[in-house]
């Protein structure tokens, strides 16, 4: 058992273990028990389809409130104001406080990357893509794949961030 991050109404919950390469690993365990850890293409279409059931800017402008919060601590005001934002998609309100708890855990993850560049960074520019510049998620979530960090550094500055 890791460190239990959000508790949800369906029972099912999102902790941080132990991965790969240090202990920011996010992981979801369902109400049934079984854990994993979200993958970047499946919380990124998520993030698509809930842009095209409420509109790409209002999820970007939404997901940029919380990436604008997110430092390398989970802050309780952070996961309330994640609540908040995802009581205001009505019957969707529990998908969309998962999707953006995750989210803001693995921001936080890379802001805790060792020896990061870009942290946080990479998923907006990823978000970015796929909400604004329509682009398709399996190619968002690579594209940046092999590129040096300047290079995402620029393409973000190159999008206002």
């Amino acid at each position: 058992m890791g460190q239990l991050i959000k508790r949800f109404s369906d029972g099912s919950f999102l902790e941080y273990d132990r991965g790969k390469i240090d202990n920011w690993c996010v992981y979801m365990t369902d109400p049934a028990g079984s854990r994993q850890p979200p993958l970047d293409k499946d919380y990124f279409n998520d993030l698509k389809s809930l842009g095209k059931a409420y509109g790409n800017n209002r999820v970007y402008d939404d997901f940029v409130a919380i990436y604008d919060v997110t430092t390398k601590r989970i802050e309780d005001m952070n996961l309330n104001m994640i609540s908040d934002i995802a009581a205001t998609y009505g019957n969707d309100a529990l998908r969309v406080d998962k999707l953006f708890t995750t989210l803001y855990m693995a921001m936080t993850a890379e802001e805790n990357y060792p020896h990061t560049r870009l942290g946080r960074k990479i998923k907006r520019l990823a978000a970015y893509e796929i909400l604004i510049n329509n682009r398709d998620v399996n190619d968002a979530v690579v594209f940046m794949k092999g590129m040096g960090w300047r290079d995402i550094a620029r393409l973000c500055a190159d999008r206002g961030f």
